[in-house]
């Protein structure tokens, strides 16, 4: 694994070395000396699936609450994603910035995102499959949202130009007051 360091601390992406043969490859997807190593949440203590049939569908920007904050390794295995991370740490050099990223089956990268960044992703592609490995157990009344298109964080997403496919829940967040 190669780990690519982007601009907002401790959030990296993850990219495979691909070990092949006439019968195709191998990789390692995750090993947490590697992780200890950087300074990252090694633990894996929940994994979730997501499936999302239509492109341009949006989940997101989801983080749970102190003290529940949770990491988050993500992977798209079918279909492609635009991924994002923001920054909510208030003591952040990069508080509100984003960061976001292409995951796809045919690249093969991951996203790592600590505890006390939100999350989210627009699909690029009909019939994506999403894997997340957590850090922390989801704790229901834990469960915070900040809105896709919150002008504090401008977010770049891309085109969607039949519209966007996204939840009441996610539309409904209020504006990012830290």
């Amino acid at each position: 694994m190669r780990f690519i360091q982007t601009p907002l601390p401790g959030v990296w992406v993850i990219e495979l070395d691909l070990l092949g043969d006439q019968r195709g490859w191998f990789a390692r997807t995750f090993d947490d000396r590697e992780f200890e190593a950087r300074g990252l949440n090694p633990a894996v203590v929940q994994c979730n699936a997501s499936f999302n049939a239509r492109r341009d569908t949006l989940r997101g920007m989801h983080y749970q609450a102190e003290p529940h904050g949770e990491s988050k390794l993500v992977r798209c295995v079918r279909g492609a994603i635009f991924d994002v991370a923001v920054d909510l740490r208030g003591d952040s050099p990069t508080h509100r910035a984003w960061h976001g990223v292409e995951l796809s089956a045919e690249n093969r990268l991951a996203l790592y995102i600590p505890a006390g960044l939100a999350h989210g992703f627009q699909t690029l592609s009909e019939d994506c499959e999403v894997l997340y490995q957590m850090g922390s157990p989801y704790v229901p009344e834990a469960a915070r949202g900040v809105r896709w298109d919150d002008p504090a964080f401008a977010i770049a997403w891309p085109e969607a130009p039949g519209g966007r496919v996204i939840s009441e829940r996610d539309t409904s967040y209020p504006d990012y007051a830290p």
